[in-house]
């Protein structure tokens, strides 16, 4: 038979972050700390105007772009919360997660060769979507003695005649780095001069415990050329709900619209009513998570100084990023038998690029109690370790 497989698809690698997951959902009795996903349940302000919703019948289709209501709001929040106005009619628009919008930004302005330069460790969709837009992605090493930032030297050293996307994943998923507005300057600077685009996302951005979240689209000049991605799973514990949204220029928004038309048509409705209730009212209940991460986060650096495990101090979302390159194991080897071993389950910094090798991502989303106990077990098997 004629393989029914296209040879794009099938070279692109599954999720290290999954498969890790899928093995411990098979034992009952192991930790996670694998998953990305909040612990806490959904507001329920935002909860109940779900249920309203439904119970008003209100399941039909929404424009393509997303509810009018929902836009505007999105509008308001952002005008508040990084300073940058956008046009609710012409360039906002809801999509089914994050992840969509960074799937549109590479499908709707990649021309095949075009080069996207993709700082890691980060998330794992990025390189993939590039891929699958017939771009080319250009990984960009970050370093823990930069805090897993990245640097104006990195950025112009990567710059090709090629290069027409910079992906900005800050706050950080694995590392919980964050890049403050000094950060920032420079890499805009840079952006100007080689005239490139920036995609940045800001799916974290409720989520940072030093200083407020700066968005490179509120530099001088970066709002015309950034595609900023947000949404509502991390900030207000909606991961289910299957909602996110992307703002930029009007020309690219347009056509980003159009794949969406065909590819997607809108996203949940019951999902953007909910996120109005959001967005409105439901600052305080973003504010008790983020305190309660901030908790978890400071025990986790206690610990790991107490067990002396390098770490460097994370300032966003809700992942740390050990280093455990004394053990001469890969980041693979030690998760493995790390779930095998003490049944706790992490993430090796493999999975997010070649730069993660050396490090595991554990996630702070679970309570206080778990990850007691989960460090426990992590310290009785470095210690076994150690005395090999």
């Amino acid at each position: 038979m004629r393989d029914p497989l296209s040879k794009k698809i099938t070279g692109i690698a599954p999720s290290g972050i999954r498969k890790f997951f899928d093995i411990v959902s098979e034992m009952p009795d192991a930790i996670s700390l694998g998953v990305g996903e909040p612990d806490f349940d959904t507001p329920w302000r935002v909860r109940e105007e779900g249920i309203y919703t439904l119970e008003k019948g209100r399941t039909f289709y929404t424009s393509n772009a997303g509810l009018k209501e929902l836009r505007q709001e999105i509008s308001n929040y952002l005008d508040r919360k990084i300073h940058v106005r956008y046009d609710y009619v012409h360039e906002i628009m809801v999509t089914v997660g994050g992840s969509e919008g960074i799937d549109l930004t590479m499908r709707a302005m990649l021309n095949p060769g075009d080069e996207v330069l993709v700082p890691e460790p980060s998330y794992v969709s990025y390189a993939p979507c590039v891929t699958l837009a017939d771009g080319v992605p250009v990984p960009i090493p970050m370093k823990e003695e930069n805090e897993f930032k990245l640097t104006a030297e990195e950025l112009e050293a990567a710059i090709t005649p090629k290069t027409k996307i910079l992906v900005l994943p800050f706050p950080n998923n694995p590392t919980g780095a964050i890049m403050t507005k000094e950060d920032l300057e420079p890499i805009a600077k840079l952006v100007e001069k080689y005239d490139l685009y920036v995609l940045s996302d800001e799916i974290y951005s409720e989520l940072t415990y030093k200083t407020d979240h700066v968005s490179i689209a509120s530099l001088p000049g970066m709002r015309e050329r950034t595609l900023v991605v947000n949404g509502f799973s991390k900030g207000l514990a909606m991961t289910g709900w299957r909602l996110g949204y992307i703002c930029g220029p009007q020309i690219i928004m347009e056509q980003m619209v159009k794949i969406h038309q065909y590819a997607i048509l809108c996203a949940p409705t019951n999902s953007q009513y909910a996120a109005i209730e959001g967005l409105k009212n439901c600052d305080d209940e973003i504010q008790n998570m983020r305190t309660a991460y901030n908790e978890r986060r400071r025990y986790l650096m206690h610990a790991f100084k107490e067990m002396g495990l390098r770490c460097f101090e994370p300032f966003g979302a809700f992942y740390v990023f050990p280093n455990i390159q004394e053990f001469g194991m890969t980041s693979e080897e030690f998760a493995t038998e790390l779930l095998r071993e003490e049944k706790v389950a992490v993430v090796p910094g493999s999975a997010f690029g070649a730069s993660g090798e050396g490090y595991i991502r554990i996630s702070y989303a679970y309570s206080l109690d778990d990850l007691k106990e989960a460090l426990g077990r992590v310290n009785h098997f470095i210690e076994k370790l150690r005395k090999k």
